[in-house]
């Protein structure tokens, strides 16, 4: 059976972008006094306790096999350690503007790499020029400065681009937890992703030789390990089940768009047409992706025929 977006599922992915939008806005607060590989390792390790706490309080059990847990830490590699990373190091060699560019390929990739890996999630001319048309909203929303750097720099972009890939290929290794409940899935992963994470974070960053953070810092950390990671990702694993790989995705083109729009809402910032411009190929794309618009047309426009003749 292929995978679907239903109504519940395309709310899920819209709050799972605001989610996840806000989380640049936590983590710009929160490196403003930790280090990278720091905040990374309290993003994960917070939430891993939170979800543990409330899988406990919830009756739920997580599994004990070693099997399963390598499959945890599978999955935290894919989906968090080393896209996390790269786009970490990436970002200090090239504008966030591209990074979020080359990031927003991800669904491409998901779509070539799901035809080529599953029987279910087939690239259709539907899907793939949604996909083509996600980008280019990307694109054109963030603007033609951010592609200045396009050419230069070309290990960085290759990072943020491995990262998209890695993504990519986490989300169709996340169809294997379809039968497991999305709480565990989300504690498992990022509990073994804590765990990986601890002695870089501990090697590379030494945060204890840092300064001790202020409120504002440990409140933008919380937000980003309850918020941002916790809930969002019981969302991710609770729409991959439902709605297979290619659909998760497709949650890179609408980041950009909650991370504006809670900019103007929050910060106060203003929204220039190239912005609402992108938006548009960016619904566009998901529209012709999901199929249902361009389905209810053809139909609109067949009874409308039928009306006419005679």
């Amino acid at each position: 059976m292929t995978p679907r977006m239903g109504g519940r599922e395309w709310l899920l992915l819209v709050l799972l972008s605001v989610l996840w939008g806000g989380s640049f806005f936590f983590s710009k607060v929160a490196l403003a006094e930790l280090k990278p590989f720091t905040v990374v390792l309290g993003r994960v390790g917070l939430a891993a306790v939170a979800l543990l706490v409330i899988l406990r309080l919830s009756g739920f059990r997580m599994p004990d096999s070693a099997r399963m847990w390598g499959a945890f830490v599978a999955m935290g590699t894919l989906n968090n350690l080393i896209p996390f990373s790269l786009i970490f190091w990436g970002q200090t060699q090239i504008a966030s503007g591209l990074a979020a560019i080359l990031n927003a390929t991800t669904p491409l990739f998901t779509a070539v790499l799901a035809h080529a890996l599953t029987r279910d999630e087939r690239l259709t001319p539907n899907r793939l020029g949604g996909v083509l048309l996600g980008v280019v909203g990307v694109a054109v929303m963030i603007g033609p400065a951010a592609m200045e750097g396009l050419g230069l720099n070309v290990l960085a972009q290759a990072a943020v681009l491995g990262a998209a890939v890695s993504y990519a290929c986490a989300g169709i290794f996340g169809r294997r937890f379809r039968g497991m409940p999305p709480l565990v899935t989300a504690a498992g992963q990022v509990t073994a992703t804590a765990v990986m994470m601890l002695p870089i974070a501990l090697i590379v960053d030494r945060p204890w030789t840092g300064v001790m953070p202020g409120p504002a810092t440990l409140g933008a950390l919380a937000s980003l390990a309850l918020l941002s990671t916790a809930v969002a990702y019981v969302i991710f694993f609770r729409i991959l089940a439902t709605a297979g790989a290619v659909n998760i995705a497709l949650v890179t083109f609408l980041i950009p768009v909650s991370a504006l729009l809670l900019g103007m809402g929050i910060l106060g910032e203003t929204i220039e047409p190239r912005q609402f411009a992108g938006m548009g190929f960016i619904g566009l794309g998901l529209a012709a992706i999901d199929g249902r618009p361009l389905r209810l047309l053809i139909g609109r426009r067949r009874i409308t025929s039928s009306a006419r003749r005679p």
